[in-house]
């Protein structure tokens, strides 16, 4: 059985570096979500609705990404991973830098939430095509026994990007009082993601197209028709099992990473700065989770790894949102292991790469991930947004345990799967 090769290593940080860059472009706007609340809608508007509205341009992101990414995976499946790859992060520098020159309310009124739905569709449509398109890449790139791993690797390197806006959300927050944060604070770290996304297109130039493409081209087994057309023909379970998946995972991450920090403050009066510290230690400890998951899920197969992390997220999920009605007292420490097991995502990218064949890998992939992301991702802030007012503030963990759940019955299903091909 192969091993990982001095090559393997440098594609996959390479790649994982490029992808921590072009993640941190997507989400740095949700840091920033009470911020921009008051800046791009009227002064007069309600909080909530605010909240509501500036968090469903948010979710227009989401929405845009199925587009993207089934048109970079068709080019992607017919002309090669690595050109797509380039394009993405190319396509997220440009909208990102001017969210950050982009005037507020006051100074064009309802022009300004409108321009900013407009860039923020851009770089749905650039994530469209770098996740599901990363994930193919690297698992092509390393020897079959190593895809669980490679593809947490890249996971961890996506959930880098978060860590990276947190730490740069935490420092500008610090570095500005709240009237300074409104005027220009919020501006400067969207300005710094234009500049990373060009470091990323930089550094993806020295990665190779990968072997399994090239085999196919030399072959000339390359799809005969459209790439999706014959996902959604000949391989609909996997793309179900796939988007199912999938919506475990945006409830993981939307809710317990992204959503949390802002929640923390509108709904337990936690203190901005101390809310993204906090989330600073989880989202670290979700990097490392997800390493360590896809390294487990190659040893012990994705199934059984999937449900045993599902039940840890749920718990921890449930432990957090009750911690922080009681206080602020181990904050940190309930967030960093929640976060921890928010890592276990870093099993579902591999579980799904390997439900398709090569010659449509990445239209099945972007297909399945990309609508179920625009859906479930998507409708999750919004939908979590207007339960609060009626259900109190356990909602969104109530909504990761139920999801939890979902996520044991897909492992012990893909464990059934693993033992019926052995036999």
């Amino acid at each position: 059985m192969s091993s990982l090769t001095r090559n393997d290593y440098r594609t996959l940080t390479l790649a994982a570096l490029g992808g921590a860059l072009e993640f941190y472009d997507f989400v740095i706007f949700v840091f920033f979500a009470a911020a921009i609340s008051q800046l791009f809608f009227p002064p007069d508007m309600p909080d909530w609705l605010r909240q509501v509205q500036t968090f469903g341009i948010f979710a227009a992101g989401y929405l845009a990404r199925p587009l993207g990414g089934i048109i970079m995976a068709h080019f992607g499946d017919l002309f090669g991973r690595k050109r797509m790859f380039m394009l993405s992060i190319l396509l997220m520098a440009v909208p990102t830098l001017l969210i950050g020159l982009l005037p507020t309310y006051a100074a064009l009124g309802i022009a300004a939430p409108l321009l900013l739905l407009l860039l923020r569709v851009m770089q749905g449509a650039a994530i469209g095509g770098e996740v599901p398109g990363a994930w193919v890449f690297v698992a092509e790139h390393v020897p079959p026994r190593h895809v669980g791993f490679a593809c947490g690797t890249l996971t961890a390197g996506l959930t880098g990007g978060i860590l990276l806006g947190s730490l740069v959300a935490t420092a500008v927050n610090h570095a500005y009082d709240p009237a300074a944060l409104l005027a220009e604070g919020w501006r400067v770290p969207f300005i710094l993601g234009g500049v990373f996304g060009l470091v990323a297109v930089w550094l993806r130039q020295y990665l190779q197209e990968t072997p399994v493409f090239k085999e196919m081209q030399a072959r000339q087994e390359l799809a005969d028709e459209l790439p999706l057309k014959k996902v959604v023909r000949a391989h609909r379970p996997a793309v179900v099992l796939t988007m199912l998946m999938t919506w475990l995972l945006s409830a993981a991450v939307v809710v317990m990473i992204l959503m949390t920090p802002t929640l923390m403050q509108k709904l337990f009066a936690i203190p901005g700065a101390t809310a993204l510290t906090a989330n600073s230690f989880a989202t670290l400890a979700l990097t490392i989770g997800c390493i360590v998951f896809g390294a487990l899920a190659d040893r012990y197969g994705a199934g059984r790894v999937l449900a045993y992390g599902c039940v840890a997220l749920g718990a921890t999920s449930w432990l957090l949102y009750q911690q922080l009605a009681s206080g602020t007292e181990h904050l940190y420490m309930w967030y960093a292991l929640n976060g921890f097991f928010v890592g276990v995502i870093g099993v579902v990218p591999s579980a799904a790469v390997m439900q398709f064949p090569p010659a449509v890998r990445f239209s099945g992939l972007s297909f399945s991930y990309n609508v179920a992301y625009a859906v479930f991702g998507g409708m999750t802030p919004v939908l979590v947004s207007l339960l609060l007012p009626v259900l109190g503030a356990q909602v969104p963990a109530w909504y990761v345990v139920a999801l939890s759940v979902l996520g044991v019955g897909i492992g012990l299903y893909l464990q059934r799967d693993r033992a019926i091909e052995k036999v």
